[in-house]
């Protein structure tokens, strides 16, 4: 090897050495890098064949389920917490597919910034949403919790394996949900602990009136900044749910396309080919 090219891959070497974080913690750099669990897994395959998925099922193509918890490294056996789980179609995923063994945990947003219906509603969620995953699963409301992140238990902090927030960012954005409840996220996560994010993406040179969330919409790059400011950094991206055909960019903000089609019967064949939103997919861990 000439001596440019030997000085050459021993400079590349130590900018490599210097880009590896030292103070991160094994078990958390082997947690954070190991091999996702299979889209294949068998388990997974039977859960999304049930029955009581019959008409989540039809969204399985847009949303590609078992590609995406694969991703955030989700087994069963784990105890997972879902940011703002809604009408439940993760919930009817994760519940079977953790298990006997595993812990599925509804949370959604701190009281603090809400106010009028929206913090009756939030209030009201930590009662009222065992009772709804029961009658959706089929496991009894008593095995799985649910809390606000600012009335989380003190004996539950540090015990989650993973959190997972599915198309929510642009909510905690611009309502001012986003410091507190991924402090309270962070504080809920083991140290080997990791966050999946699923959000509706905008293109990278969107102007930035578009992309503050109001629209749906946020770049990608603006959301990895903003979670790694709250104590987390960056462990993986992914393509699963990208969709080319979204040019992110209609005056009615993300629902102009399918499932909500905003505009009912205008250009509807349109917005049906082009399909659901263009999405990153993002797997952070905690920042020591």
């Amino acid at each position: 090897m000439h001596l440019k090219m030997r000085k050459a891959a021993a400079l590349s070497a130590l900018l490599l050495a210097a880009a590896i974080p030292a103070a991160i913690p094994t078990a958390l750099h082997a947690a954070s890098e190991a091999p996702a669990a299979s889209a294949a897994d068998p388990a997974m395959a039977k859960v999304l064949a049930d029955p009581r998925r019959d008409k989540d099922r039809v969204r399985d193509a847009s949303r590609h389920p078992a590609e995406t918890l694969a991703f955030f490294r989700i087994q069963p056996g784990m105890t997972v917490a879902d940011y703002m789980p809604s009408a439940g179609w993760y919930t009817r995923v994760l519940v079977p597919y953790l298990g006997d063994k595993g812990q599925y945990i509804g949370i959604t947003a701190g009281l603090a910034a809400a106010s009028g219906e929206t913090r009756d509603r939030l209030a009201a969620f930590p009662a009222a949403f065992p009772a709804k995953a029961a009658g959706w699963t089929g496991v009894p409301a008593d095995r799985i919790p649910a809390f606000t992140l600012d009335a989380v238990p003190a004996e539950r902090k540090g015990t989650v394996d993973r959190v997972i927030i599915m198309r929510e960012l642009h909510n905690m954005w611009p309502a001012g949900y986003l410091y507190s409840d991924l402090a309270a996220i962070r504080a809920l996560l083991k140290d080997d602990g990791l966050l999946g994010i699923e959000a509706h993406r905008a293109k990278a040179d969107a102007p930035a009136a578009y992309t503050l969330g109001t629209n749906g919409y946020v770049r990608e790059a603006d959301a990895i900044a903003l979670i790694e400011a709250h104590g987390f950094r960056l462990v993986g991206k992914s393509e699963i749910n990208a969709n080319p055909k979204d040019t992110a960019d209609w005056p009615g903000g993300v629902w102009t396309l399918p499932p909500v089609l905003a505009l009912k019967e205008q250009d509807r064949a349109k917005y049906e080919a082009i399909g659901e939103s263009d999405r990153m997919t993002l797997l952070f861990a905690k920042r020591r």
